[in-house]
């Protein structure tokens, strides 16, 4: 899933090619319109949305954690935090 920044030829074809279903709307400018699932492409917001509240968190976006293991355990309480409220 991406926006319409993304809708390049080149990438659609690079995505295909690897087995991927993009889920790209096309730009207002193209020509043709590809198909796309908006329906999909909606539930994007809910991913952005939840990237953002994992931002706020300020151990998170700062990543003071050394280690990868750290690191991924507060993600996850985080996650849990957010996904209670």
């Amino acid at each position: 899933m991406a926006d319409k920044a993304y809708d390049a030829d080149a990438l659609i074809d690079h995505l295909k090619a690897r087995h991927i279903t993009p889920v790209i709307p096309p730009k207002a400018n193209r020509i043709t319109p590809r198909p796309t699932d908006f329906a999909l492409y909606c539930e994007r917001n809910l991913i952005e949305r939840f990237f953002n509240n994992l931002k706020q968190f300020r151990a998170i976006a700062t990543r003071y954690d050394k280690l990868a293991a750290t690191f991924l355990g507060a993600v996850q309480l985080v996650a849990a935090f957010i996904s209670l409220n």
